[in-house]
């Protein structure tokens, strides 16, 4: 599929092996992963660094390769079911800091027409992704701004 701002395609990248349930070496306890992952979210990680840190680090010195085929559930799951889930999505809060990030900078660098055109994407991304999670996640009357997304990373 073609990337959303250029008219170029994307580079292929790996699959996950198909699998339906963890591998043998593996055989952590569901509720020692599940703790681990509140755990790793309470000291300020995302849940995509939550998972990098089970399949690197693991628990109790074992390697999680999935944690939804070792629980049953994905970690955003799990964060929800122990109220330990972020208050923005995790994919909403990069695309704010990438947005607060480039608008500095532009500031800064008035010239630099490029990063004018990405903080314009940027934007445009945002404002997409607050139509989709507006009412669930976000406020119903949430408007994207420069001066809201500095205050919500704050």
């Amino acid at each position: 599929m073609a990337r959303m701002h250029t008219r170029r395609r994307g580079s292929s990248g790996s699959d996950r092996p198909a699998a339906d349930e963890p591998p043998e070496w593996s055989d952590v306890d569901e509720e020692a992963i599940e703790d681990r992952v509140v755990e790793l979210a309470e000291q300020g990680h995302d849940p995509s660094q939550i998972g990098l840190k089970l399949r690197d680090e693991g628990v109790q010195g074992t390697p999680v390769p999935d944690v939804k085929l070792a629980t049953g559930k994905k970690v955003t799951e799990i964060l929800e079911e122990n109220d330990a889930e972020p208050e923005l999505p995790e994919d909403f809060r990069n695309l704010l800091e990438k947005a607060v990030r480039l608008r500095e900078h532009v500031q800064e660098n008035g010239q630099d027409h490029q990063n004018k055109r990405a903080l314009q994407n940027t934007e445009s991304k945002l404002r997409r992704l607050a139509n989709y999670y507006r009412g669930d996640e976000l406020d119903q009357d949430f408007k994207y701004s420069y001066e809201k997304a500095k205050e919500l990373l704050e």
